[in-house]
């Protein structure tokens, strides 16, 4: 338990309110045993343990996980390459590359990841709650149709967008995401899928390494990725531009369906895996921006994903921040406050300016 919290007692006698959010959580994904890997079962339990002390999970909709299937994977990976993570794994796993490593339950938890956040994006659709929180592990948006890569073995959330749009009717949708890394994978996806529009904030240069600004495809009739590059250092203020002057305006052109958000938190501030500035109140209105967007042109239809975020005391409030936010409760914790002083921001005016008129956003 985060030693923020060792004071506080849980609240008591909260009404649950009609179905306004849901999550997804299964003990399955701790199955997915990466030992003292960053990436660990460790976060997941931080979080469930958080909402449960904060008194969140209980005003939430439970929203029962389930194994996705070799179809519906194949939605987004090749059977050929499917059946090599189950025969690893099966095998009694290792490390796949430098960064990713499998156990003996990782292709189960895989499965179930993807499967879940097909759950989470059913249940917004169906309409049992308005959003919901797809609280999943391995994370998924580096996996590419062919590829485990930076921790993730399926695309869980690329996955359940190709079912939404395949299976429940959808016709457009939006990806927003804001992990610190570019999600090569999803982007991959969707590259000639004008039916959706991916959208990613990201460090750059970093991991992967892919993200630049003019690496899409222009040539199609409708867009389908606006990549955003950020420069080391930058911090609340220039996530908030960014968001205000790009992200905003580009999903209202777009019109989605429904929004859904690769959800990682690795930006923060106290995150030793970017050199990102965020803070906790970054992030909380971040998070009512895309669920002001959601407001206005889905009907508040929103399904987030957990992707990065390796701080557990960040990751616990945030996820935190998020429900309050889709509850109504503006109010937000943020225990680690600002960086420290001493640290520059970066200038994004040329950014800003080039993704504008490159985007016809201005």
């Amino acid at each position: 338990m985060p030693e923020s919290w060792s004071n506080n007692v849980p609240p008591q006698g909260k009404s649950k309110p009609p179905a306004a959010a849901g999550y997804v959580f299964d003990p399955v994904y701790l199955e997915h045993d990466t030992g003292t890997h960053i990436e660990n079962k460790r976060r997941l339990e931080a979080v469930m343990t958080g909402l449960d002390w904060k008194g969140i999970r209980q005003l939430l909709t439970a929203i029962p996980a389930r194994t996705a299937s070799q179809a519906e994977v194949a939605l987004v990976h090749r059977p050929d390459y499917i059946a090599r993570i189950d025969e690893y794994c099966r095998s009694g796993g290792g490390w796949w590359d430098a960064d990713t490593f499998m156990s003996l339950g990782s292709y189960n938890a895989a499965l179930h990841a993807a499967g879940g956040t097909i759950a989470a994006v059913e249940s917004v659709v169906r309409g049992d709650v308005r959003c919901a929180y797809a609280l999943v592990r391995p994370p998924g948006h580096h996996a590419t149709a062919g590829q485990a890569l930076g921790f993730c073995i399926f695309n869980n959330i690329a996955i359940a967008a190709s079912y939404a749009l395949q299976t429940l009717g959808l016709k457009r949708l939006v990806i927003i995401d804001f992990d610190v890394h570019h999600g090569n994978g999803t982007q991959e996806a969707f590259a000639h899928n004008s039916n959706v529009l991916y959208i990613s904030t990201h460090q750059h240069p970093l991991f992967p390494g892919t993200g630049h600004i003019d690496e899409t495809d222009m040539d199609m009739a409708e867009e389908t990725a606006i990549n955003i590059p950020m420069p080391a250092g930058c911090r609340d203020t220039e996530y908030i531009e960014v968001f205000e002057k790009i992200v905003a305006p580009a999903t209202r052109r777009f019109n989605p369906d429904i929004i859904l958000a690769s959800a990682g938190y690795d930006g923060h501030w106290a995150d030793e895996i970017s050199h990102m500035r965020l803070t906790l109140s970054g992030y909380h209105t971040l998070t009512g921006i895309i669920h002001t967007l959601a407001d206005e042109l889905t009907g508040g239809r929103t399904v987030f994903c957990l992707e990065g975020g390796y701080n557990l005391e960040v990751l616990t409030a945030a996820v935190n921040n998020t429900f309050n936010t889709w509850l109504g409760d503006n109010s937000f914790e943020d225990p680690l406050g600002p960086p420290p002083s001493n640290i520059r921001s970066s200038d994004i005016t040329n950014l800003l300016n080039y993704l504008k008129k490159r985007h016809g956003l201005c």
